[in-house]
């Protein structure tokens, strides 16, 4: 019965997408969308790298039929970006980046903490906080893009705070993974109120795979 609710759910999500782009779907449109809702329904059945392939290659796709619709969605998402990060870096100090593509690898040797705004269009980070120097009593860290993955270990010497949203994708916390479309994830440590330092992240990708874990 799941399964035929999800195939359901799948056909009723493709036939509103072509009632609402009909106007601009040509065949190479209606393949990327036979991939992405093919992507879709394999991650929500457990076989989240095929899932993850196919959702890519639809993806490409469209990209190559509809460069000025791509075009306009990171158009739309940077601009959220902009309003967001000027929302949330309250505290003063803090590094903003905008570019194609980029990676973060913050698991490899202890390093300094700030706040950070970055937004990307394919972005990879792994966060351990394990690892971590903080260099303010509070740390904002923004992440948001096109496609993103991202890896956070989390450490008990930080209070921490998550915000976290994934158009189509996954989120794993601990043992709990969620997969498929809209997933969200907003989490505070039991220590967050009492700890000397505190960590605030805010995650959002329109395609996404972010794992969390503790330490």
């Amino acid at each position: 019965m799941d399964k035929r609710n999800r195939l359901i759910a799948i056909g009723l999500i493709g036939l509103g997408c072509i009632m609402i782009f009909g106007r601009w779907i040509g065949f190479l449109s209606i393949v990327a969308l036979i991939l992405l809702l093919l992507g879709i329904y394999r991650t929500t059945s457990g076989r989240v790298r095929q899932g993850y392939t196919l959702l890519g290659i639809g993806a490409v796709l469209l990209l190559l039929d509809h460069l000025l619709l791509v075009a306009g969605i990171c158009l739309i998402s940077l601009g959220m970006f902009f309003v967001k990060s000027k929302r949330m870096q309250r505290q003063g100090k803090y590094m903003q980046k905008q570019s194609f593509s980029s990676r973060f690898d913050w698991d490899l040797s202890p390093w300094m903490m700030h706040s950070l705004s970055a937004w990307h269009v394919l972005g990879e980070a792994d966060v351990d906080l394990t690892l971590a120097m903080a260099e303010q009593p509070e740390t904002t860290m923004l992440f948001q893009g096109i496609f993103g993955d991202m890896d956070i270990h989390l450490s008990e010497e930080f209070g921490v705070e998550i915000e976290a949203f994934v158009l189509f994708g996954s989120i794993e916390f601990g043992t709990h993974r969620d997969t498929g479309m809209m997933n969200r994830l907003n989490w505070k440590s039991p220590n967050y109120d009492s700890a000397e330092h505190k960590v605030k992240l805010n995650i959002s990708y329109i395609m996404g795979d972010l794992d969390v874990r503790m330490s």
